[in-house]
């Protein structure tokens, strides 16, 4: 017979880690039988995105380690044990952000895997049990000592960017063809990470204007009602010539578009993951003379945006293009080109 912290602790472990127990084996309801519970265990692993979980896992291990070793329950954690945490990252970091100090954004995050488990676990997080109060002053204090905080903006990657590194993609292999393709099509479809290295063959349609890409579920579409990107062609960025040129080259009919390639250059079936969308922006930078360290994979997508507000496209068609969820999520992006935009002291600067 489980005990009932075993059964918290498995009921967890469902949601967020580790990742080799298998959903199948947690005994969410003794009275159900084996293919009900299955249903069960197969919709509740997938309440929450898949980025977001995996974020979590790696959240919740890096809690349960520091917890162990210092020899504090985890499960259920204490406000105190779990300010004390986010404390020494608030200051100190760990080994994971190589021992700088978190932002408060990310710290936030860690707080919320948390109570993300706790929940799973149907146990009452630390938020909201007695002595949560500590645990909100020293949430307040770390929002405060790091308010003068900024994050770094990476440099989205505009039409002049994008063009000169694509213009330095000279060579003719497999990764040359591809990495075109990944950048144009990327700025120009404002796609997410996820979302471009998720495009099929199946998903991409021809027009007259350029392509139509299905992106059967996103981070802004998480229940999979399905999305069409309109991915504009044209003369400067050239996203199509770059996509059949590619499909040609590696021989792609069917199966993912964006593909990685073995040590020698060989295709295989596999996709890309975001991460190596990451890394192509990082190094098609570099070899066109910038700094990798102001890129990254989101630069595609903030380029096409950037480059639409310095232009002044309407702002609700941004929105569509772009499957924000709101307006003002667009609004960083447009900001900086409006500011001088019928300025006030036009008539007498």
């Amino acid at each position: 017979m489980i005990g009932d912290d075993d059964a918290a602790e498995r009921r967890a472990l469902l949601a967020i880690g580790p990742i080799d127990l298998s959903p199948a084996s947690i005994d969410l309801a003794p009275d159900l039988n084996q293919s009900d519970r299955a249903r069960v265990d197969h919709f509740l692993a997938r309440a929450s995105a898949d980025a977001t979980l995996r974020a979590y896992r790696s959240d919740w291990r890096l809690f349960t380690t520091w917890c162990d070793t210092r020899g504090y329950a985890s499960l259920p954690a204490s406000p105190i044990v779990t300010a004390a945490f986010l404390s020494e990252l608030a200051r100190d970091g760990s080994a994971h952000s190589n021992g700088r100090p978190l932002s408060k954004s990310s710290i936030g995050r860690r707080l919320a895997a948390i109570v993300f488990a706790h929940r799973a676990a149907e146990l009452e997080p630390p938020t909201v049990q007695a002595g949560a109060a500590a645990l909100d002053r020293v949430m307040r204090g770390i929002r405060n000592a790091k308010r003068s905080d900024r994050p770094a903006k990476k440099r989205p990657a505009d039409s002049d960017v994008l063009r000169d590194m694509v213009r330095h993609i000279t060579g003719s292999t497999l990764i040359d063809y591809r990495d075109r393709a990944l950048l144009s099509i990327g700025m120009m479809g404002a796609f997410r990470r996820s979302e471009l290295v998720a495009i099929d063959v199946a998903d991409v349609a021809d027009d007259p204007r350029g392509l139509l890409v299905t992106i059967p579920f996103s981070k802004g579409d998480q229940e999979g009602r399905g999305q069409t990107v309109a991915v504009l062609d044209g003369r400067r960025m050239e996203p199509v010539r770059h996509y059949r040129a590619w499909l040609e080259a590696a021989g792609i009919t069917d199966g993912p578009v964006f593909r990685r390639l073995t040590p020698h250059g060989r295709l295989t079936d596999k996709p890309l993951s975001p991460q190596t969308v990451a890394l192509v922006v990082k190094a098609r930078a570099a070899a066109a003379g910038y700094d990798p360290a102001l890129f990254s994979g989101h630069s595609l997508r903030a380029g096409f945006l950037t480059e639409a507000g310095r232009h002044g496209a309407n702002l609700f068609k941004m929105k569509e293009h772009s499957r924000h969820k709101s307006l003002e999520m667009l609004s960083e992006y447009v900001r900086d080109q409006e500011a001088f935009r019928n300025h006030a002291g036009e008539g007498f600067a």
